[in-house]
């Protein structure tokens, strides 16, 4: 999520991107004519303070009982849990039309409450001939139905509110994660929520503040299947939510009808070949994750822990250590943890909130 600064009704970006981008993500912040297409700037038109105002993604469409939703996050639809339903949802975000209030495209409907069910998400009913109605998605298009477990080195794509279009490849999975919030839009208390078993895109460049909401979906030409929610991130890495747990957690599909597709479905891409360890390996890294992550955890510079795999050799599972940048590597950090090799990974820690450097602390933005 990415906020402004606000000065005498004139708005402020607060620092200009430091990385190239597909296409600048200058499309995804421009108000669209009905029925909108998604990927794109959007926001809760309650989302701001004195000086700032707040907006992220609109991700993409699902269904639940039969009506149509947009998917994005808590964070983002909801305002942090402080959100009442029928809150008007609008396109762009706040953040893109100076501050004043966008055209409505939805009224925000449900969400569970920040770490409750593992999940940063929520969904906003559409409001007729407010969006598309095949959920098509800027610079991707209309989607597959089906889910796609994240596996290790699956290479992905999103469509965002700041960066546009970007591609990048999973890094780790099953990966328990810390990620600070702030209580308001630009202001208040900063608290951190933990997070299980999430989905991380590794290297810079793939999000920024303002990309919250958007859906990473399967690097495929047409229909590509979703993977996860973006959520979180810093200038190195990529934090998300298992699709089916969002499936899960809200009881929707990503169906465009209510007569095909199923809640909570999967079909793992049979044309998807990836290098990667064999199943029983990763069940083994699962399990040495679980059984030390209390104690890594306990070191202090310890951002995050998950599986995935060696660089010099894919086929080989390995201990995922995401650590603080600028921080001294633990010394009771082993190189390796009941025969598996730990790699470790440096980065700033995970926000849910920021400007195109993701939570700059210089910007006190959200």
């Amino acid at each position: 999520m990415q906020c402004r600064l606000v000065y005498q009704w004139a708005v402020l970006t607060l620092m200009a991107t430091t990385w190239a981008f597909a296409d600048g993500g200058a499309d995804h912040q421009k108000a669209q004519p009905f029925p909108i297409k998604l990927g794109t700037s959007g926001g809760n038109v309650n989302d701001s303070s004195r000086l700032f105002c707040c907006s992220g993604t609109l991700g993409s469409l699902v269904t639940k009982n039969g009506m149509q939703y947009i998917l994005s996050n808590n964070h983002v639809l909801a305002r942090s849990n402080q959100a009442s339903p029928g809150e008007d949802i609008s396109q762009p975000g706040l953040i893109d039309n100076n501050c004043r209030i966008p055209p409505i495209v939805a009224d925000f409907t449900e969400t569970p409450s920040l770490g409750a069910k593992n999940v940063d998400a929520a969904i906003a009913l559409v409001r007729s001939g407010a969006v598309d109605p095949t959920g098509y998605i800027l610079d991707i298009g209309p989607l597959s139905p089906d889910a796609q477990p994240a596996s290790i080195g699956l290479s992905v794509k999103k469509s965002g509110r700041t960066t546009g279009l970007t591609t990048g490849t999973i890094g780790s999975i099953n990966t328990d994660v810390n990620v600070q919030y702030q209580s308001g839009c630009g202001k208040g208390k900063k608290f951190t929520i933990s997070y299980r078993n999430q989905v991380v895109i590794k290297g810079s460049g793939f999000s920024a503040g303002g990309d919250s909401g958007s859906l990473i979906v399967t690097n495929a030409d047409s229909n590509p299947q979703p993977v996860g929610l973006l959520f979180a991130g810093s200038s190195t890495s990529t934090v998300g939510n298992p699709i089916l747990d969002v499936i899960n957690a809200l009881g929707i599909s990503f169906s465009t009808t209510s007569s095909t597709g199923s809640t909570g479905s999967a079909n793992p891409s049979a044309s998807i070949s990836i290098e990667g360890p064999a199943a029983s390996e990763l069940d083994y890294a699962k399990t040495v994750k679980e059984r030390h992550k209390k104690e890594l955890f306990a070191l202090e510079p310890v951002l995050g822990i998950g599986v995935g795999q060696d660089d010099d050799n894919p086929s080989e599972a390995v201990i995922v250590v995401y650590l603080e940048t600028g921080r001294p590597l633990p010394q009771r950090l082993s190189r390796r943890l009941d025969g598996l090799k730990v790699k470790v990974v440096t980065t700033e820690r995970f926000v849910a909130y920021g400007n195109e450097n993701w939570g700059d602390n210089t910007s006190s933005a959200k």
